[in-house]
């Protein structure tokens, strides 16, 4: 059945690289919240265009008030969720074509969006396509969750999960590969100060973050561990709010430190400024022998013929809110600084690769 699944996506392959370009050229940045497009009208608009695209492939849809959407294969209560994002971040300068213009040059699609996240999660609508076309009948059924939010906050998910119960196992594809058993926790810390307070908040922050290693090693916070790794401060970010100055910097910390040592460590050294945690997600771990992740390490070794053992990673994916999910690809070692910059880009080998991938993944986790 393995080989089947695979000459199909080769017959896809056309059709779904069209699509894939018909999405990324649609400018889902976001914008102002309007009824009915709360993450505004752009982003609303690409969601129809997805689900009418899925419709199109014969599945049934959902939207939900334009916050997410899916489409699902297969009738069932607990079944397999495969979340990614329509929302893409500012295109920014640089690029040598128009960022959504989907350009195809040597085999290449540069667009905003082609990576991070479009073109992955429509190689999944894909891949659960061929599964379908197919006539395989899978134990569980399996829908493809188009986020809406993922860049600016989660509340796409959020919503999601207020209207509609997680997945029994999963991933999203919106990391690297092979499959991410284990994340960082994510935390984002403000520290505010008066502005009569300026040369001693500049003082302070000047010390302990622009001028110390990454690893927080000045605050004593150069926590590691031997999975996840080292402690790492970064998105520093500088502001004025009213009659406040404002530090905002993002610790990717390892699980063997708390949210509450990094918020009282900073507190004892700050003293007189004010120290909040503004965004926190606790760190992601499965055992790396699980059935789910041991089946996407051999959908990837299967297609690839790559070492497939499991790794973690520093990034944060919808697997920080949603429950029993692993991030799977879409980058292949050695492809790293491609999402959020200019000339974003992936091969069209790759997202055929990866359509396989993940036909083969729907295909062991639906047979489970």
């Amino acid at each position: 059945m393995e080989e089947e699944i695979i000459k199909k996506i080769d017959m896809l392959s056309l059709r779904m690289i069209e699509d894939i370009k018909t999405i990324v050229k649609m400018p889902s940045v976001e914008g102002t919240f309007q009824q009915g497009a709360p993450f505004g009208k752009d982003i609303a608009l690409t969601l129809d265009m997805v689900l009418e695209i899925a419709q199109s492939l014969g599945f049934e849809t959902k939207n939900l008030d334009h916050y997410i959407g899916y489409a699902q294969y297969g009738k069932g209560e607990d079944y397999i969720g495969i979340i990614g994002h329509l929302d893409v971040v500012p295109t920014g300068l640089g690029w040598k074509h128009p960022p959504f213009s989907a350009y195809e040059e040597d085999g290449y699609i540069y667009s905003r969006g082609i990576l991070d996240n479009k073109g992955p999660i429509m190689t999944c609508l894909y891949a659960l396509y061929a599964i379908k076309e197919l006539n395989i009948k899978l134990h569980k059924p399996v829908r493809i969750i188009f986020g809406c939010d993922e860049e600016t906050g989660f509340k796409d998910l959020e919503y999601y999960l207020k209207h509609e119960k997680p997945p029994v196992m999963g991933w999203t594809p919106d990391c690297k590969y092979p499959v991410v058993y284990a994340e960082r926790g994510r935390a984002v810390i403000e520290i505010s100060a008066k502005e009569k307070q300026v040369d001693e908040f500049f003082l302070f922050i000047n010390n302990y973050f622009l001028n110390a290693n990454t690893n927080a090693e000045k605050l004593g916070l150069d926590f590691k561990d031997e999975e996840f790794g080292i402690n790492e401060m970064r998105n520093f970010v500088l502001k004025h709010e009213k009659s406040k100055l404002v530090f905002s910097v993002t610790f990717s910390y390892p699980a063997n430190m708390t949210l509450e040592t990094i918020v009282e460590t900073i507190r004892e050294k700050a003293k007189n400024m004010e120290v909040t945690c503004v965004q926190h997600y606790f760190p992601v771990k499965f055992e790396k022998d699980c059935p789910m992740v041991s089946l996407l390490s051999k959908a990837y070794e299967k297609i690839t013929h790559l070492d497939g053992t499991p790794v973690t990673t520093t990034g944060g994916t919808y697997a920080k809110l949603m429950p029993h999910i692993v991030p799977f690809g879409p980058s292949f070692p050695g492809q790293k600084g491609i999402g959020h910059q200019p000339n974003e880009w992936m091969k069209i080998e790759d997202l055929n690769t990866n359509a396989k991938i993940y036909a083969l993944g729907i295909y062991y986790l639906g047979m489970l």
